[in-house]
């Protein structure tokens, strides 16, 4: 028996290298971020660690947040890698209260890629931009020897404006606040790995990629006093969580039952033996509210388009500070950690 030659699906802690994991949105980009880039590049702003930076400059409060799409394969059910860009940077900033004014787009181009490809994914860039109320400002294209670009790579970075008396940071969590999601999880990844490995599940599964700046107008005009907001990209809602829980040092408890997993998710994910809770979404959000005002603000999310299915999953307590736990349908108890690396790679 060769143990030398044995491979452990979820990688070591201690690797000299870079691994995938390390993209993944969970421990592992955690230490890579926390080891390597918050030493190396210091300050106050940064040391947030929120899904944009917020801070004042020439009297006006902005958010500013950029992100990079590797996604494979470019177009998949109800979206591209276009539509990522957008929607993905967008939410960043309305992860903060912001509303998105302009953002950046650089495009990383493989030779040999079909211009009609390029024209594809632009053009689905440029509309999504359209629909969220944003205007690309300003961009960069480069290219890459042929086999060292997989296609497609698109950074895109906004900005935007906070509105006055929005303050949106997960240190503002308390006990009792009241944890409400907008709707169902793991819709992405299972779309982006159902056309990725050809599965079939009975049932097309399209991603929810979507711009959320509405959604979080319409919460806000309710009251301005959410605490903390989280869209659950990579990692899942079970990262998103955690994030929050280590960071408010509360502790954070959930119904299992009432997580909003649609059944082909859950099917796809019971034949792979994936859990829902760490699959990526693009088109969701999690929100820490003040129990006084979590009815009327579920009461205005399911008045939108994209919360009409939120519902309330859990709320922050004060026992087990720093972790997650989910109560299961037969009345025990799984503590929710925060994941290693990544269940499916390349999803943004």
């Amino acid at each position: 028996m060769d143990v030398e030659a044995w491979t452990c699906p979820a990688p070591l802690r201690d690797r000299p290298r870079v691994v995938m994991g390390h993209g993944g949105g969970g421990a592992l980009s955690a230490e890579l971020v926390q080891q390597i880039f918050a030493p190396a590049f210091g300050g106050e702003v940064l040391a947030q660690m929120g899904d944009a930076a917020v801070f004042s400059l020439g009297g006006a409060r902005l958010a500013f947040s950029t992100d990079s799409y590797v996604v494979r394969p470019l177009f998949f059910p109800g979206g591209s890698i276009g539509d990522l860009a957008v929607n993905g940077t967008v939410n960043d900033l309305a992860m903060s209260g912001a509303r998105a004014a302009y953002l950046s787009c650089g495009f990383i181009l493989e030779e040999g890629v079909e211009l009609d490809v390029v024209t594809r994914v632009s053009e689905a860039l440029g509309a999504a931009a359209r629909t969220a109320g944003v205007e690309v400002a300003t961009g960069d294209t480069k290219v890459v020897e042929a086999g060292h670009g997989d296609g497609i790579y698109i950074n895109t970075s906004g900005i935007g404006l906070v509105p006055a008396g929005v303050d949106l940071r997960p240190q503002r969590v308390v006990p009792g606040d009241v944890v409400i999601v907008s709707g169902a999880i793991g819709v992405h990844g299972v779309a982006i790995m159902s056309v990725r490995e050809g599965l079939e599940f009975g049932v097309e599964i399209k991603s929810d990629c979507a711009a959320l700046g509405g959604l979080v107008d319409a919460m806000l005009a309710v009251t301005p006093d959410l605490h903390v907001l989280r869209d659950p990209t990579r990692g899942g809602l079970a990262a998103s969580l955690n994030e929050i829980a280590a960071a408010s040092g509360t502790g954070v408890v959930i119904r299992e039952r009432d997580v909003p997993v649609p059944p082909a998710v859950a099917n796809a994910c019971a034949i792979l033996g994936l859990d829902p809770m760490y699959i990526a979404n693009e088109g969701k959000l999690v929100a820490f509210v003040p129990r006084e005002h979590a009815d009327a603000i579920l009461d205005a999310m399911r008045a939108h388009p994209l919360g009409a299915d939120s519902v309330i999953i859990g709320e922050a307590v004060e026992a087990h500070a720093g972790m997650v736990v989910a109560r299961t349908g037969l009345g025990g108890t799984r503590v929710v950690d925060l994941p290693i690396g990544e269940q499916l790679p390349r999803i943004c």
